[in-house]
């Protein structure tokens, strides 16, 4: 990164940077890391929401999805390497994410299904739609079978 690059940077990401670092170099079991932890977090908050938002309208409050992107946000201050020289927002976003689709996929369904059932039951809503406006009545199972092709 060039003296430019470094002068153009928003002084909160260089704050956050040198928090970063802090935390790394701090030994595992150190009483600074908890209250660097939380400065880090407050800080960050606006990304969880902003990607938590990307969820919103689905079967869970918006809080409880930041509450669970927070958790990604710990997970990615705990596991972020400064070495690395990567812009922390742009580690923690798919850890971020992660946390959020992980939490719907948990909840969506009242028992575990297996991820091919789950992809099935919306192949057969696609098929079914498609099926309703070409025979104008709601198809058969048969018809519904033959058309994705598992009968």
């Amino acid at each position: 990164m060039t003296a430019d690059d470094e002068s153009s940077r928003d002084p909160q990401r260089e704050e956050a940077s040198r928090l970063l670092a802090q935390l790394h170099a701090l030994p595992e079991h150190s009483p600074q890391r908890s209250a660097l932890r939380d400065r880090l977090t407050e800080m960050h908050l606006p990304l969880v929401r902003y990607l938590a938002r990307r969820f919103a309208g689905r079967s869970a409050p918006l809080e409880d999805i930041v509450q669970v992107g927070s958790i990604g946000l710990l997970k990615s201050i705990d596991r972020f390497d400064p070495d690395r020289e990567l812009e922390f927002s742009t580690y923690a976003t798919p850890t971020i994410l992660g946390e959020i689709r992980r939490y719907f996929r948990d909840t969506g369904w009242l028992l575990h299904v297996p991820r091919r059932a789950q992809e099935l039951q919306a192949t057969l809503a696609r098929a079914r739609s498609e099926l309703t406006q070409q025979l104008q009545r709601g198809p058969a199972v048969r018809e519904l079978a033959e058309h994705i092709g598992v009968a």
